[in-house]
């Protein structure tokens, strides 16, 4: 098996953070503007023609944990699991962010490995700024977008 791990730090607080991951309008505000579901249940990621995701809330634990499983989308990350742990050191919010159980590593989780940065940085921005860059404002990093 093999992971997407990344830490990036916000001078946000968690609380704030946390309505970012765990909400439609936030979700909509740093990932893809085309997110859909509800609130601590299922959630619906579009990203124009290229498709998306569908993952169910396994976990939300207020200002500390959020985790999806993924159970629709691509074949590589059916049965993944995405985990955003957040923790205070100093003024600092730290996201530990894991896109965990790919069974091998292939070139499409090397695209995944980019696009997941991008967005935590846009999640950085929206928390600090409040103005992220979801899809379609994202990056595009290649014939993939």
């Amino acid at each position: 098996m093999a992971d997407i791990l990344h830490r990036v730090g916000t001078t946000a607080s968690r609380d704030t953070v946390y309505q970012a991951l765990t909400t439609v309008d936030g979700l909509a505000a740093w990932w893809t503007t085309d997110t859909k579901g509800s609130d601590g249940d299922m959630l619906r990621f579009r990203f124009g023609d290229v498709g998306g995701f569908d993952m169910k809330v396994l976990e939300l634990r207020p200002d500390t944990r959020v985790r999806w499983e993924v159970v629709d989308g691509p074949e590589e990350w059916i049965g993944t699991t995405v985990t955003f742990d957040l923790k205070q050191e100093g003024e600092w919010t730290i996201i530990l962010f894991a896109h965990e159980g790919w069974r091998e590593q292939v070139e499409f989780m090397n695209h995944c490995t980019t696009k997941w940065a991008l967005f935590l940085m846009s999640l950085k921005s929206l928390a600090e700024t409040g103005a992220g860059a979801p899809h379609p404002h994202d990056v595009r990093i290649s014939d993939w977008h």
